[in-house]
């Protein structure tokens, strides 16, 4: 049994009592925020930074820091009190929170060095802290452990239970989950309250080493996370009875507190006074337990083996990415890899069997495998996280959240378009540009042949920010020799003449369909230029425009992708300013199951319809 030293349990309790008073003084300032979301863990986090944690508070980008993930975002004043207590930075600097000049925001994000994941949308933290975990158990084999903060309301996500699932599977002894059980939602109670038997049972079902403590009783808190760390084969969860507002007497355990600020003035400064009086003398002072900097050093990428694709040669883009992310992981040992379940179809399967202890199954939970990715990437990693571009859009606040973040995930979305053919369209990607182009800061890249998807994959890589990667399902044949190069915002002129009467611009399986549609049109004494734009965002403005003044200001763009939001409005968006007419060709219904060629030409896709279009057009 840990014994608990009083003097400890009486700096934990000053401690957690400025935690209270300087979360309500700045949200006080603010004049808005969570003062009693945060009143309730206040405890917890006291605990935790000033016991439990080892980290550096002078440098929280060591390393070997244990982690520390506020899935309750909204109670984000408690973290940055917490980091200014520990000395990172003046807690004067609280009072400007939620303001433009400062990166206190209302809920945090990896602007501030001590955060490595943002969160705020809630059930995603733990799925984070996966990631994180994954990290130091299987390949950095470190030594740091995961903390995670969730509210009890938050528990009601499903992705919460996707994740909750997955840390079991991993075996993640190295991750402990703390859920504050303080009984009120934001509009009502919630759905359990404090049946604490229930949420044990709940937890306990799905294999973890479930807690329940009394979350201001920081002589229990500290026992309890030292049960955390002696358990092996399992995680930890500590379901902690709370109090919403602990320490504001007029808002203790009240409905109608949740996001409002007490008013600066009398009714703020009698909480704080108040709590005031509950600090007590002490000598005792915190004692972090600092680790060491990591020994050694990253090893540096090397180069990529060349493809080794052949002109003509029939090879689908998806497997063509499946080979250059395991030539990548050969070549850079921070790349992993990230499948629900879908990599024989995907083709990282290769990279599973090369890298074992760097890809990680996630089985049917995309919402998950994002998460874990994005904690990854927190670590340094360069995550590529793939599986059919339709099942993106269960992630997609994920993808948000990514964003936010500006994480370095690599996105790979596979089985793109009515070109996949008999599944339907339920597994078609039809929305996934809209989706990725919508985030800023995302780089969206549409490869056509094989040699393009294997180079764009490197260049992903080497790239810092989110990049998504469109890869299609049907083989196509090869255009581009193995030296061709690919970078991001360019495309490539693949057909063009000094007559040229309209610009052709396309992308994946409608490249080729472009290029059928070029030939016969020159057989009829028309000629077109065609551009294949694989990279749609950032595009080649610069050759968009030129193209469109060659061609009488015309553009036709042809696209395998909902009309609303694909590479079409892309090339609007650019040139659209400067007088260039732009006709879109796209999917504007709900697609049918049939053959790939023949769901192509019934969606006005093909060859055919391209003829026909540029004719009206001219």
């Amino acid at each position: 049994m840990v014994s608990v030293p009083a003097p400890l349990v009486t700096l934990l309790r000053n401690k957690a009592t400025m935690l209270r008073i300087e979360s309500i003084r700045a949200t006080s300032e603010s004049g808005t925020g969570h003062p009693t979301s945060c009143c309730s863990a206040a405890d917890i986090v006291a605990t935790l930074f000033f016991s439990v944690m080892r980290y550096d508070p002078k440098n929280p980008r060591n390393p070997n820091n244990d982690r520390f993930v506020l899935s309750k975002g909204h109670a984000a004043p408690l973290l940055y009190a917490a980091w200014a207590e520990a000395g990172l930075f003046d807690v004067k600097e609280l009072l400007k929170l939620r303001t433009l000049k400062s990166d206190l925001e209302g809920h945090p994000t990896p602007r501030l060095p001590f955060v490595d994941v943002a969160t705020g949308s809630l059930g995603q933290g733990l799925a984070a802290g996966v990631g994180l975990a994954l990290n130091a158990k299987k390949v950095d084999k470190s030594g740091y452990r995961t903390y995670v903060l969730m509210g009890d309301g938050e528990s009601v996500e499903g992705s919460v239970w996707e994740a909750v699932e997955l840390a079991r599977h991993f075996k993640l002894d190295n991750l402990c989950a703390i859920v504050d059980v303080n009984r009120l939602g934001q509009s009502d109670p919630t759905m359990l309250q404090h049946d604490m038997k229930a949420y044990k049972a709940r937890w306990a079902g799905f294999g973890w080493n479930a807690i329940v403590v009394d979350g201001h009783n920081h002589a229990a808190l500290v026992k309890a996370f030292a049960d955390a760390a002696k358990t092996k084969g399992r995680p930890t969860v500590l379901l902690a009875r709370t109090l919403k507002g602990k320490g504001i007497s007029f808002a203790e355990n009240k409905m109608d507190w949740h996001g409002k600020a007490l008013k600066k003035g009398e009714e703020s400064q009698k909480a704080i006074d108040a709590l005031s009086r509950q600090i007590k003398p002490t000598t005792a002072v915190p004692k972090f337990r600092i680790p060491p900097m990591p020994s050694g050093g990253v090893k540096p990428a090397r180069p990529m083996a060349a493809p080794s694709y052949k002109a003509g040669e029939m090879v689908a883009t998806r497997e063509a990415f499946g080979a250059a992310l395991a030539a990548l992981g050969e070549a850079n040992p921070a790349v992993v890899a990230l499948d629900a379940d879908v990599k024989n179809s995907t083709f990282t399967d290769k990279f599973g069997k090369q890298f074992p202890d760097r890809f990680f199954e996630n089985f049917i939970a995309e919402q998950n495998m994002i998460g874990a990715a994005i904690g990854l990437a927190a670590t340094g990693k360069v995550p590529f996280v793939a599986t059919f571009a339709a099942f993106l859009t269960r992630a997609y606040d994920f993808i948000r959240m990514a964003a936010i973040s500006q994480s370095n995930i690599k996105l790979v979305g596979t089985h793109v378009g009515v070109s996949i053919g008999e599944d339907g369209p339920s597994q078609m990607g039809l929305e996934d540009i809209a989706m990725m182009a919508a985030q800023p800061g995302v780089v969206v890249l549409y490869p056509s042949d094989a040699v393009c998807a294997y180079r764009l994959v490197e260049t992903a890589a080497a790239h810092r920010g989110m990049v998504y990667i469109r890869a299609g399902r049907p083989k196509s044949p090869v255009l581009y020799g193995p030296e061709e190069t690919f970078k991001i915002g360019g495309c490539k002129v693949l057909r063009q003449s000094a007559s040229d009467q309209l610009t052709i611009v396309a992308a994946g399986v409608t490249l080729f369909e472009a290029l059928k549609a070029h030939d016969q049109l020159k057989s009829a004494g028309i000629s077109v230029r065609v551009i294949d734009l694989y990279s749609v965002v950032p595009l080649d403005r610069l050759t968009l425009l030129e193209s469109a003044r060659a061609t009488k200001n015309r553009i036709l763009t042809v696209e395998d992708h909902y009309e609303h939001g694909g590479l079409g409005d892309a090339v609007l968006g650019a040139v659209g300013s400067e007088g260039v007419r732009v006709h879109k060709m796209a999917v504007r219904e709900i697609p049918h199951s049939g053959k790939p060629d023949e769901l192509v030409d019934h969606f006005g896709l093909s060859a055919r319809a391209i003829v026909d279009t540029v004719k009206k057009l001219l």
